[in-house]
């Protein structure tokens, strides 16, 4: 108010309080990018289907990444987070953290390994069940006639995802006409996005042991047992559900037996864990689902884990040498199954230059879902190049080792052979290539502690209708 005349002062200077406005603004913008929340565009492959950055269909998930978190906090294993690339720290890339600092790992046998040090035994890695759930590959496409269950029993008979099935009998899962499971590109895709995959020209394929098998199971009044069965090698793993025809105090239970012999066979069970009673109800249909993985079985019933078994890692099991496969198996009258999935786990390859290493106090090792096509730390590697130019003076400069891509050499019009080099902080050097002299390569398989920039939360994009891909989802 005026002292004199009473009445309200009018500001005349809102040009002020708009530069206020919008600088507030930009500062915020600029404290929540760098220190609470940024998206990002996931440019490449290495973490499909988990997250997509697809040439063939255009698909480049939309991420959202909390930077907040690890201000206050460590990482931890199995988190996707985004990070500067050691190589190039001017570039950013997205992995899953898998193994952690002071400790040793391995990749073995398509799964990853850990032990404190050389004193200990090596142990398996298990991933918590929603990262299960993120990594597992769904294998049965809706359009494939030649990939489903197929029986022989009289009486048996199967469409797309449904099976149903009168009196005693078996249905093995075929992919794509074969028994066996392998790790083939285009597993975890809809029937719009496979076809489109194509899987780099040196991936190896290997024949994959940890599967799961789910769907929804009706069991007629006169069924004994309905169960999956898994074949890993010479074992087979049989998670059995007791039917409305079985004893009172019947329980579901998993079985492990090696070789030919006949299920019920005594002698030939290995192991054997038993729940508490229980048994399907006549008519009512139940979900469930079995899975062997990471040398763990599972039998659960409507999303509770009702058995599991921890099995022994051997030679005999290795899905290298020997074929992995799924059947369905039922005891008396028969049983209705629906909504039948069977999926396969991500087969890390080992066809690489660093299979076992120690990891630093203060680094991790990270890895991709899509490990056929993945730049993981197990093939990073430091170019070590020097000059006596700009940018080297004679000192040694390091930069990504990468094939056809670092350093790439030109030949100028005047006939000079000229190297350009990319050093690890993202500066593009040149000089004359017969003036460099090169030291040897320096392998750089971790990324330390200060290079982790955040986490991803979340997929807000994008939806594309025509490949069926709805990509909204939280990342694990």
């Amino acid at each position: 108010m005026s002292p004199k005349s009473g009445k309200k002062t009018v500001r005349k200077t809102p040009w002020r309080d708009n530069i206020e406005a919008f600088t507030v603004a930009i500062i915020m913008a600029v404290m929540l990018k760098y220190f609470v929340v940024e998206a990002y565009k996931i440019p490449t492959p290495s973490m499909q289907p988990t997250l997509m950055g697809d040439e063939g269909t255009g698909i480049s998930d939309r991420i959202l990444v909390d930077k907040l978190s690890f201000h206050f906090r460590e990482p931890e294993r199995y988190e996707v987070i985004v990070f500067k690339y050691p190589l190039n720290r001017a570039q950013n890339f997205i992995k899953r953290i898998v193994g952690m600092p002071g400790e040793d790992f391995r990749v073995w046998n398509g799964d990853l390994w850990s032990r404190k040090d050389a004193s200990e035994p090596w142990k398996i890695l298990r991933r918590p069940k929603g990262v299960q759930t993120e990594t597992w590959k769904a294998l049965q496409l809706s359009d494939d006639p030649r990939t489903g269950w197929t029986s022989e029993a009289k009486g048996w008979s199967s469409t797309g995802r449904t099976l149903s099935a009168r009196g005693d009998g078996r249905a093995q899962f075929r992919i794509r006409g074969a028994t066996n499971v392998v790790d083939d590109y285009t597993h975890g895709y809809n029937g719009k996005i496979a076809p489109l995959q194509r899987a780099p020209g040196n991936t190896a394929r290997h024949n994959v042991g940890d599967l799961r098998v789910d769907g929804e199971v009706a069991a007629l009044a006169g069924t004994t047992s309905v169960a999956v069965e898994f074949t890993e090698g010479p074992r087979t793993y049989v998670l059995e559900i007791p039917g409305p025809a079985a004893d009172t105090n019947a329980a579901p239970r998993i079985r492990v037996r090696y070789g030919t012999s006949d299920v019920a066979s005594a002698a030939k069970l290995a192991t054997e864990s038993v729940g508490s009673p229980y048994r399907l109800a006549a008519g009512k249909s139940m979900a469930f689902g079995a899975q062997n993985i990471d040398d763990m079985l599972s039998l659960e019933i409507d999303g509770e884990t009702v058995c599991e078994l921890e099995i022994a890692g051997a030679a005999d099991n290795a899905a290298t040498a020997w074929s992995g496969g799924a059947n369905l198996t039922v005891a008396g009258a028969g049983a209705d199954f629906t909504e039948l999935q069977t999926r396969r786990d991500i087969y890390y390859t080992s066809e690489a230059k660093v299979t076992e290493l120690t990891i630093p106090v203060g680094h991790y090792f990270m890895m991709g879902d899509n490990t056929q096509n993945s730049s993981d730390g197990r093939e990073w590697t430091f170019e070590r190049l020097s000059w006596p130019g700009e940018g080297s003076n004679g000192a040694i400069v390091r930069g990504n080792k990468r094939s056809t891509e670092n350093p790439v050499q030109v030949m100028s019009d005047e006939g000079v052979m000229t190297t350009f080099f990319r050093d690890e902080w993202g500066e593009l050097w040149n000089f004359p290539a017969q003036s460099s002299t090169k030291a040897m390569p320096e392998s750089a398989p971790v990324v330390s502690r200060d290079l982790i920039c955040g986490r991803a939360v979340f997929v807000f994009w994008p939806i594309s209708p025509s490949y069926d891909a709805y990509r909204l989802k939280w990342v694990h």
